[in-house]
């Protein structure tokens, strides 16, 4: 079989985002030398990455980049950095300083799940709370950096160099932003990266800042400038890893007042955002998503802040009610992952809310996983004209969103879209119970669909089992090995990989 995919262009510049992965990768060394920590699973890290994308980078061939080769790139892209990523994981260091031993977060499977979650901007966790107190702080540090760079990665991809490759991509975020291309907010697709890059890093150092200065003026005491930065990488990012083992209930609730509003910003789209750094404040005005995804997240909230209220079982006070019932439907819905309080105490009626919030989503063009606000705006419009030309079957009605006319095989992708994620989840839930059963894990079948809910939409907690103060270290190993691949193929939203399983990909 002749092979018409120009693998070699792929993988060369595969090889170019390795090398520059050994940068983050001297974050948490030079941590470790502060901390007088063992430095090999970093140095051994920077040292593969190195190599391997020198390697790769050999194989550049001076063709242009098609549509093909981006989808190669961006599934071994993702696969390659998580797995340089596990490669610290493979260490088990410790907060006194200890040398490391080559033996891992209880072995190869879990530190490659602890990675690939990181770099998913999932959030999920196998770590126990002894991990948490006892490994050193580089290695904290790397899983932070890790959601830092997933939730970086996946915003150049969808609006810089491939925003043609995401399903309804380009075209929609376009009209909805009301912009002519948004691959090209600068003349050039490296301009655009700067531009992108400049507005995550700005908004992750105001977040270090906004967070530190809690601490400082005593409203936060454990809020140190270690924890500032860690939960400012994971929150602009919204992934949700956190240093501390009971994730933001360890802080005052002012914190978890001041992480909603990042959460948010994180989820919305940062083409609208450019547009409020310039000053354009009509464009996000006029977006029709961000009143969609905005409206979603008060009408969720209130709902689970009102379920909350009148559950007898609950004695919370008002500031209490309110703060918890919106953060953990901000964190659901932008998919970040924290978590202000056990919510698997919470009556069912709250958790089932919770439940639905994770296939929501934020903003098309933000760091955001799950389904998204944008394709369920246009879901819904699709079923209300469904539904008004089937009483008018003359009529001609396109479909809009922001004044702007979507086409119709725009509308076609993201219906099949939302279909195919549907079938994948329920796919999966049916596999981690029927494991489950084999195992003989505890896991219950509310368990098991919020755990696959909660991976293939790269959100991270779920309920009962893989609750917010738990892990997913329950889980059987084969289920775990399901759980890596599922939350590579949700973050890079599925197309990228699943075409690479057509015989005519390769062939034609």
């Amino acid at each position: 079989m002749q092979i018409r995919v120009d693998w070699r262009s792929s993988c060369s510049l595969t090889g170019t985002v390795l090398r520059w992965l050994a940068v983050p990768l001297a974050a948490p060394l030079v941590l470790a030398v502060i901390d007088g920590t063992d430095l090999r699973p970093f140095l051994v890290a920077i040292a593969i990455t190195i190599a391997v994308g020198f390697a790769l980078e050999q194989l550049r061939d001076e063709r242009e980049l098609g549509q093909r080769e981006s989808f190669l790139m961006v599934a071994f892209t993702w696969l390659s950095v998580a797995l340089i990523g596990t490669i610290p994981f493979l260490f088990t260091g410790t907060a006194s300083g200890g040398e490391s031993s080559f033996a891992g977060i209880y072995g190869p499977l879990n530190a490659f799940f602890e990675s690939m979650s990181g770099l998913t901007t999932t959030g999920a966790t196998i770590m126990t709370e002894w991990d948490f107190d006892n490994q050193a702080r580089s290695l904290l540090l790397w899983r932070q950096l890790l959601q830092w760079l997933g939730g970086l990665g996946i915003l150049i991809v969808a609006i810089g160099l491939l925003s043609h490759l995401m399903v309804g991509g380009a075209q929609l975020m376009e009209t909805e932003t009301q912009t002519r291309n948004v691959r090209k907010l600068r003349p050039h697709i490296s301009e655009t990266a700067r531009l992108i890059w400049g507005l995550y890093v700005g908004l992750t150092l105001v977040t270090i800042v906004a967070l530190y200065a809690l601490n400082l003026v005593g409203l936060a005491p454990q809020m140190t400038l270690f924890n500032a930065i860690a939960h400012a990488l994971t929150s602009v990012s919204t992934a949700g890893f956190s240093p501390e083992s009971n994730s933001i209930v360890a802080f005052s609730p002012i914190v978890q007042w001041t992480l909603i509003p990042v959460m948010i910003v994180g989820s919305t789209n940062f083409v609208l955002l450019y547009y409020i750094t310039q000053g354009e404040f009509e464009r996000p005005l006029q977006s029709e998503e961000l009143k969609f995804y905005l409206g979603t997240l008060g009408v969720f909230g209130a709902i689970v802040i009102g379920v909350l209220a009148v559950d007898p079982a609950i004695e919370l006070r008002i500031e209490q009610t309110i703060r918890h019932g919106l953060f953990n439907v901000v964190s659901m819905v932008t998919t970040t992952g924290y978590a202000s309080t056990d919510f698997n105490h919470w009556t069912a009626g709250a958790k089932h809310v919770l439940f639905l919030c994770m296939f929501l989503g934020g903003m098309a063009g933000s760091t955001t996983c799950s389904i998204k606000s944008l394709r369920w705006l246009v879901v819904l419009k699709a079923f209300r004209r469904n539904l008004f030309t089937a009483v008018h079957p003359d009529a001609i009605r396109p479909l809009r969103v922001s004044d702007g006319v979507v086409d119709e095989e725009t509308v076609n992708d993201i219906i099949g879209y939302v279909l195919l994620v549907l079938v994948i989840f329920f796919g999966l839930t049916v596999f981690l119970v029927v494991d489950a059963v084999r195992g003989a894990t505890n896991v219950s079948e509310f368990a098991a669909l919020g755990a696959a809910a909660s991976i293939f939409l790269n959100i991270g907690p779920a309920f009962e089992l893989a609750g917010p103060m738990e892990n997913y270290a329950g889980f059987s190993p084969v289920s775990r090995a399901v759980m890596i691949v599922m939350m590579w193929i949700g973050r890079i939203e599925i197309v990228p990989v699943l075409v690479l399983l057509l015989p005519s990909y390769w062939r034609s």
